[in-house]
């Protein structure tokens, strides 16, 4: 930790399919509205004061990092353009770093978890970071935990666990349940008395 008074900073790593696949779900199916990553940042550093009370002044989201795979012109459909377009103007506006990686429709996503692995090291090993923020559910990022774990880097997995109407779900592997030194299912924030408010917060209506 640093000294006495100084801010925790937080680094945010999505696995970009995972939590876009979040945003459709509680956009369309649960019709909350749209997930917004200003507010969840908030969120983040809410939640990670309240853990990590009475040593830092303030807690900061400082660095954060979109990982997804990313279709070309040529393959992508009018649709999946128009939404690749408007989310990256979300990044954007949220200080949010886009770091796509080629995919095409045959091969799908390669090598997008290796690339936020290395990411969330370099920014670790760095001294950039306190606390690093896994977005993902991936039960592959368990050497990542232990790795930042060793430089004195505390991680948060923050994941959304729940069941889409047409059966397929949205989880977190219990490995890295295990392994990371907080965990919270945002998902699970709705029905808390504690946190509901919380939930409410993180999503646009419009």
């Amino acid at each position: 930790m640093g000294e006495h008074g100084a801010i925790c900073r937080l680094g945010v790593f999505y696995d970009g399919s995972f939590f876009s696949y979040a945003q459709n779900y509680y956009y369309h199916e649960r019709q909350v509205g749209w997930l917004r990553f200003p507010e969840f940042h908030l969120f983040l550093e809410k939640w990670i004061g309240l853990r990590e009370q009475g040593f830092f002044a303030s807690y900061k989201v400082v660095y954060a990092a979109w990982h997804q795979g990313l279709f070309t012109s040529k393959d992508a459909t009018l649709e999946q353009l128009k939404r690749d377009r408007n989310r990256h103007h979300d990044l954007m506006h949220a200080g949010v770093e886009p770091k796509y990686l080629p995919m095409s429709q045959t091969q799908g996503e390669k090598g997008v978890d290796v690339a936020l692995a290395v990411d969330a090291l370099q920014v670790g090993l760095g001294r950039m970071i306190d606390v690093a923020v896994l977005v993902t559910g991936d039960g592959d990022f368990v050497p990542l935990v232990r790795a930042l774990n060793k430089q004195g880097v505390r991680v948060l997995a923050a994941y959304f666990a729940f069941e889409s109407k047409d059966g397929s779900k949205s989880f977190i592997n219990e490995r890295l349940l295990a392994a990371a030194n907080y965990a919270v299912d945002i998902d699970a924030l709705g029905s808390s008395k504690e946190h509901k408010q919380d939930f409410a917060t993180l999503f646009r209506k419009a």
